[in-house]
């Protein structure tokens, strides 16, 4: 597999000696890049020259754009040099300077940001007083070239130094009315934003295809399992909330039998570019396959619809064969173009399908596909399903077993001719928190499917985290797969503890392992320590010794991944509903509090802040079994096919050691047993499966 290629030129900068494949893609540009760090910050300040801040990722296809006009052009490097100090970032490694400057962006704009992010910054206290996100090398789209803004916005600096300064008082006044204040001692928590927000997001949701608003359309697998939790919490009632399954399975089904989904490689790439799920946009992240991972995987259950387990496996077994290292940890992404090309991998002639399959395979194929329609992709076909499998069956003497059959040994065939194509390139980052989220998906996928190979899959990944990122009781953002190439150690963010953390309550509910327990409770008494706002609640994106920059976020609404915030929230409830812990349940509730405000005003926008109000209200079900790890898992097995959200089952084996206490007290007995507990009341001991089923019944 290819990475991005780079520049020809002999000409290097000093992004040569990074960690991040995006940021060594630019080594060779004749633009002297600086990365974000001291010297280049105190070199802007020593000669009084504007900071230029351009922020991209690996997989971004206007980034690629951006840079072959304009970064890799001699005429407007040589202006850019000449004016700035250049400073290259990637958004990836570098999310708390992302979030700040999109932030600012939006503020400086009133428009969304996006990437390549431009932002043009005072070089003193690096505020930014101009910005924008991809510019042209000549005069289109109604933005002026690259190389006139340079010297539009070098002059603007010069003239107008007073303007700026107070416009940047303005700004940081502006960032502070993002921190609302919490919730008084008076305000009871309660469940009206569970139900506005279900009915906010009715409101959006496209009943033809499924998804919400219009293109472009994003997955947001948060909002989808939010809702799939309010069908199931109503599921006892005398109307059950059969629309909130509708509105999560249909857009389930579109976006998998859409060209969102890769249908012969398995893997969701980023969004759709139209409202059909057809074209996405190809770039193939993790951060968004390990929460469709784990999403795909429990509709499987909650509905019995063997589809969503078929996409949930294609998935996972896409992640293990493409996005695992062979040390164990995830990759971050693929990029969206191959050869210049944005989804050229992805696309195929009809002539080019034809020679490689039977007569009969592409027969049932063009049917399935729709290769009789007109190409839907540059005079090509990307893969999108047009005909149900049981409408298959029209075809003479086809049954569905067979043209399921058919489909498989077609797919695995044009699977393989793809594979001799030029690769799209693959960052080969290991981000801490994006392999918290895999983790979390394999686990759940793992238990759900009785898949062993996804927790041993997820286990690996893990060890790799704890091995190579977790150094003197402090997580790393960020690494390789050779530890002896990682270059500077960036300080990790509060999602990459706390998805961690999720991820790995997930994986001891799939395979018991006590050090990981361990490890878990290191993570959040780590974020506890130096993350938490102690005045106003909740936790800050930054630890409290971390480089200081223009303004420390703290934020509770859901973006391209979930909120950390929030996902701390459920952390700490559900850790401390386990261990019997008051420190974490009192921080969950302070969280809650802290991002009440805005949860209130815009409830659709905070799906997974939602999700841990619904259990912070209603409270978590424990199951704690302990016996043989044989007959431990056979129970556990048991229950793991049940659709149940709000309930944690873990198969403790009777000879684990290095035990909590709240764990430790809850002892095997002559045979295997299990303890049914809610909030700090836990049952006696059970001794069969048969009355732990009619108990969590009663429940």
């Amino acid at each position: 597999m290819s990475h991005t290629p780079q520049s020809a030129s002999t000409h290097t900068n000093a992004l040569a000696r990074e960690t991040s494949p995006y940021l060594r893609q630019h080594a060779n540009n004749p633009v002297d890049w600086q990365p974000w760090g001291p010297a280049a910050l105190e070199r802007a300040r020593r000669e009084n020259k504007p900071i230029l801040l351009s922020i991209g990722y690996s997989a971004c296809h206007w980034c690629h754009v951006m840079a072959h006009e304009s970064f890799e052009d001699a005429e407007t490097a040589a202006l850019m040099n000449e004016l700035y100090v250049n400073i290259k970032v990637d958004r990836e490694e570098r999310p708390d300077l992302d979030r700040l400057y999109q932030i600012a962006h939006q503020m400086l704009t009133q428009r969304g940001g996006g990437w390549p992010l431009t932002m043009f910054l005072t070089p003193d206290d690096h505020r930014p007083f101009f910005g924008g996100t991809y510019f042209p090398s000549t005069p289109r789209y109604g933005m002026p070239a690259f190389r006139d803004l340079l010297k539009r916005v070098a002059e603007y600096y010069t003239d107008h130094e007073g303007e700026i300064r107070k416009q940047n008082a303005a700004l940081i006044e502006a960032f502070d009315t993002l921190r609302p204040p919490p919730a008084d001692a008076k305000t009871v928590l309660n469940p009206k934003p569970l139900q506005q927000g279900r009915e906010l997001l009715a409101d959006e949701f496209d009943a033809d295809h499924g998804g919400f608003g219009g293109a472009p359309k994003f997955p947001h697998p948060a909002t989808l399992e939010f809702l799939m939790r309010r069908w199931h919490a109503t599921t006892s009632d005398a109307k059950p909330d059969l629309h909130a399954l509708f509105m999560t399975t249909l857009t389930m089904t579109r976006m998998a039998e859409g060209g969102l989904f890769d249908q012969l490689g398995g893997g969701f790439s980023r969004y759709s570019v139209d409202q059909y799920w057809m074209i996405p946009h190809f770039e193939k992240m993790l951060y968004d396959n390990g929460p469709l991972l784990g999403l795909y995987a429990r509709a499987a259950i909650a509905t019995g619809d063997s589809f969503y387990a078929t996409i949930a496996r294609e998935t996972a077994e896409w992640v293990m064969r493409e996005m695992q290292a062979s040390s164990g940890g995830y990759y971050s992404s693929l990029d969206a173009d191959s050869e210049g090309h944005e989804g050229k991998f992805y696309a195929w002639d009809k002539s080019e399908v034809a020679a490689v399959l039977t007569g009969e395979e592409y027969q049932v194929f063009e049917r399935r596909f729709g290769l009789y329609h007109a190409p839907n992709f540059e005079g090509r076909y990307h893969l999108h399903v047009y005909e149900p499998l049981d409408k298959l069956t029209s075809i003479k003497g086809m049954t569905e077993e067979r043209a399921r059959a058919l489909l498989d040994s077609a797919r695995h065939k044009l699977l393989a001719v793809r594979g001799k194509r030029i690769w799209p390139g693959r960052d080969e980052k290991i981000l801490s928190s994006w392999n918290g989220m895999m983790i979390r998906g394999m686990a759940i996928a793992a238990r759900t499917l009785r898949e062993p190979l996804f927790a041993e899959s997820a286990t690996r990944a893990l060890d790799f985290v704890r091995e190579h990122l977790w150094r003197n009781g402090r997580l790393l953002a960020a690494g390789l797969e050779d530890p002896r190439k990682m270059g500077s150690a960036l300080p990790a963010y509060l999602d990459d503890y706390v998805f961690l953390a999720d991820g790995i309550l997930e994986l001891l509910q799939t395979r018991w392992r006590s050090e990981d327990l361990v490890f878990a409770i290191e993570l959040v008494e780590t974020v506890l320590t130096h993350f938490a706002d102690t005045e106003g609640g909740g936790f800050y994106f930054t630890a409290d010794d971390h480089e200081e920059l223009m303004h420390r976020l703290k934020s509770f609404g859901d973006e391209s991944t979930p909120n950390g915030n929030a996902t701390a929230t459920l952390v700490m409830n559900r850790l401390g509903a386990l261990l019997g812990e008051t420190r974490y349940l009192d921080a969950a509730e302070r969280t809650l509090r802290a991002g009440w405000a805005p949860l209130e005003r815009y409830p659709q926008g905070h799906a997974t802040l939602l999700t841990a109000l619904d259990e912070a209200l209603n409270g978590v079900d424990m199951v704690i079994i302990r016996g043989p790890a044989e007959e431990a898992a056979r129970w556990h097995d048991e229950l793991a096919l049940v659709y149940a959200p709000r309930r944690l089952v873990f198969a403790i084996p009777s000879d684990a050691t290095n035990l909590p206490a709240a764990l430790a007290d809850k002892k095997a007995q002559q045979g295997t047993v299990a303890y049914l507990c809610r909030g700090m009341t836990c049952s006696a001991p059970i001794g069969s499966l048969e009355e732990l089923g009619a108990a969590l019944r009663a429940l």
